[in-house]
């Protein structure tokens, strides 16, 4: 469809008091998002001024059809780059109908553990690596019929050229959509595998890092569909002979970045060693994709075999070159697949590192983690 046709109609004037408020959530999937529209009388510029809203659960996994209303809880709002402002899009909690969270909604379990350690003022990067693929299925820019980019992979990382590199235009516009929506969105760039990007989210305190994820992963797939493209973060969408694609947790706590936290990182990798499987049941959409990617090829560790080192690509978890050098800094977690859930991934790292909630290791009051 005509998006000139489009424009027509995006630029007609509103009534003053009409906004449109885009309600996004987490599906039954627990990687697929969806979404519906509700007009406001006024623009809610925080989740608490956000109504709740209901939707039909069993239509998106979530619920049975003789029990389907579900309900929506705002935890975060946008801006809106679609329709701009005063529009705005937000971010919605899934609950049943008796109050207890919906399976996918692990957003509970994380905030409440940023909220529990919020004395450690826990720091979240994510760096979410994502395909292009054609509406056919095949790698975007790849040879029609099942053939391979011609390319050495050395130089589609970082990589300039249409020989190197597909989808540039699509990488650009999520980038100016996503810093428009107010996410701290931090970066982009061309990874390993032609066709295959990454963008970085954060460094951001506690809660707000995930919750940009999610929102920016919405914005991606709306932007991939005005321009007919696929996003798939299948951690290994073109088979065992190709990168994989991954989404690296970095990780600090206000212990780790103070004078002397090297010893503390250290406590730390030894808590994530002893709990090493029970974090990769956990850290992604599927288990048998992430043990594909995780095969200690391809800049990877082994699924089953914990490691860790300084500048090293090969690990499950790497310290930069400096941090040592230093004696405090933060973690990168490698292990997790591009489906993972963040909530659920950064939720483990504070729960393994600082402890569960109600264990004794907690601090500040209740109240949302910002």
């Amino acid at each position: 469809m005509s998006k000139k046709v489009m424009d027509r109609y995006i630029r007609l004037p509103m009534p003053c008091n009409k906004v449109l408020a885009t309600y996004c959530w987490i599906d039954g999937s627990g990687i697929n998002m969806r979404c519906k529209d509700r007009i406001l009388s006024c623009t809610p510029y925080s989740a608490d001024a956000a109504p709740g809203w209901a939707f039909d659960g069993s239509s998106t996994g979530q619920a049975t059809t003789a029990n389907s209303d579900t309900n929506l809880k705002a935890c975060a709002v946008y801006r809106d780059p679609f329709r701009l402002e005063p529009h705005v899009l937000v971010l919605a909690e899934v609950y049943m109908g008796d109050g207890s969270a919906a399976k996918t909604n692990h957003r509970k379990f994380c905030n409440d553990l940023c909220e529990y350690h919020k004395a450690e003022e826990p720091w979240f990067g994510l760096e979410q690596e994502y395909t292009m693929l054609d509406v056919d299925g095949w790698g975007l820019g790849w040879p029609k019929g099942g053939g391979f980019p011609a390319v050495n992979y050395e130089f589609s990382y970082c990589g300039i050229g249409a020989k190197y590199i597909a989808g540039r235009d699509i990488c650009e516009a999520h980038t100016k959509a996503c810093l428009y929506a107010g996410c701290d969105f931090e970066g982009t760039n061309a990874e390993v595998m032609f066709a295959c990007w990454e963008w970085q989210i954060g460094t951001t305190i506690g809660i707000k890092a995930p919750d940009d994820m999610w929102m920016s992963r919405y914005i991606m797939s709306r932007i991939s569909e005005d321009y007919g493209v696929v996003i798939t973060y299948h951690p290994k969408p073109m088979g065992p002979k190709h990168p994989g694609v991954g989404m690296h947790h970095n990780f600090s706590t206000k212990r780790m970045r103070s004078d002397g936290g090297y010893a503390f990182i250290e406590e730390c990798i030894k808590r994530l060693e002893k709990n090493h499987m029970k974090h990769m049941k956990n850290y992604q959409h599927d288990e048998q994709t992430n043990r594909m990617r995780l095969s200690g090829k391809f800049e990877t560790a082994p699924f089953d075999k914990f490691s860790w080192g300084i500048a090293n690509r090969k690990a499950s978890i790497r310290l930069g070159r400096n941090i040592k050098e230093k004696g405090k800094g933060f973690m990168e977690d490698r292990r997790p697949a591009g489906d993972c859930d963040p909530y659920l991934v950064c939720g483990l790292l504070m729960d393994t590192c600082l402890g569960s909630v109600g264990s004794g290791g907690g601090g500040g009051k209740k109240g949302a983690c910002k």
